[in-house]
């Protein structure tokens, strides 16, 4: 396949600070077919304060928002070990900086691109120092306005940023209504960047569906199981799920590209002569008789006699001979 659709596994925080539970995603997520996994970088000090407030408060074991971020992090080393399982596992090891001091990790680590979260669109404080690295940037859109995006689209032209855009809605779980397939046509049209679909709706109909519509890239959030600790395992879709939505995700790639001419159907004439009919009568009927529309049936195989598409021509003509029921209607009845 030429344009191969890339899929992206976001883990996020549903490892729960723990780097074994951040390796077995990678292994779980490798073997279902995925092309990148993706972390999402939170150093606590250089990113929130004790201020924040939970947007979920799922939480028991960490008294402030600033406690859990702090519970989230892993170390150099570890992030290292993260990295280089990916690597061995032949998926893209991806990540989303949360702060100044989260870039400057990643790139210790050495990735390829960074994926910019939809709350922070509008930090180009955090965006100026992301294209510092030259690096591609994926920006999801979910809290932006059309407005807000082109100055941010702009922001990283000006720095001949490689930029990849994702309509997504910031809402957990997404509800239908909410989707906004419309916009990925929409955001292709108006920025004429590669354009995918960051999903929250936990169902793996809504990824189909955006690949029919034309992304390019999409990504999701995955989980052992939906009914995990943690503020997105309700938006999440399960391993087994993941794995049925890459075959079809790669089906359908398949089918977009290999569109079918429907002037020329040629390939089937061997199909059609079984499938297609010729006119038979359905009643004994004598010489001189005058063909009606009531006498006739469609029988296979096609080229019996005169075909079932010509029955309006037969209509009213006499019977020559004598024509036994279920017959073939010929030219020579006539």
């Amino acid at each position: 396949m030429s344009d191969r659709i890339e899929i992206i596994a976001e883990i996020g925080q549903a490892h729960e600070g723990s780097l074994g539970t951040a390796l077995s995603y990678i292994d779980a997520l490798s073997d279902a077919g995925v092309d990148a996994v993706k972390f999402q970088v939170h150093i606590a000090e250089a990113e929130s304060s004790i201020y924040e407030p939970f947007r979920i408060k799922f939480t028991h074991q960490d008294e402030t928002r600033i406690d859990y971020w702090k519970r989230m992090e892993f170390t150099l080393e570890q992030w290292k070990i993260l990295k280089l399982r990916c690597e061995e596992k032949g998926v893209e090891f991806l990540a989303s900086p949360f702060s100044n001091a989260a870039v400057d990790l990643l790139e210790k680590l050495g990735v390829k691109r960074y994926k910019v979260g939809s709350g922070e669109v509008n930090n180009l404080l955090l965006l100026e120092k992301i294209a510092q690295t030259g690096k591609p940037v994926i920006l999801s859109s979910g809290l932006s306005s059309f407005k807000e995006l082109d100055s941010t689209v702009d922001f990283l032209k000006e720095r001949n940023i490689n930029i990849s855009i994702l309509q997504c809605t910031t809402s957990y779980p997404t509800q239908p209504e909410n989707y906004g397939l419309n916009v990925i046509k929409e955001l292709k049209n108006r920025y004429n960047l590669k354009t995918g679909y960051s999903d929250h709706s936990a169902k793996t109909e809504t990824c189909i569906a955006a690949t029919a519509l034309g992304a390019e890239i999409l990504e999701f959030h995955a989980v052992f199981s939906r009914k995990s600790f943690g503020p997105d395992a309700s938006s999440s879709l399960e391993i087994e799920e993941i794995k049925e939505l890459v075959k079809a995700v790669r089906n359908i790639s398949e089918a977009l590209e290999n569109p079918v001419d429907k002037s020329d159907n040629s390939r089937f004439a061997d199909l059609k002569g079984i499938f297609e009919k010729s006119l038979a009568v359905n009643k004994d009927l004598p010489k001189g008789h005058i063909l009606k529309f009531e006498d006739l049936e469609a029988k296979k195989p096609k080229n019996k006699g005169v075909s079932a598409e010509d029955f309006q021509n037969l209509i009213g003509k006499r019977l020559k001979s004598d024509i036994k029921k279920w017959d073939f209607i010929t030219k020579d009845n006539f």
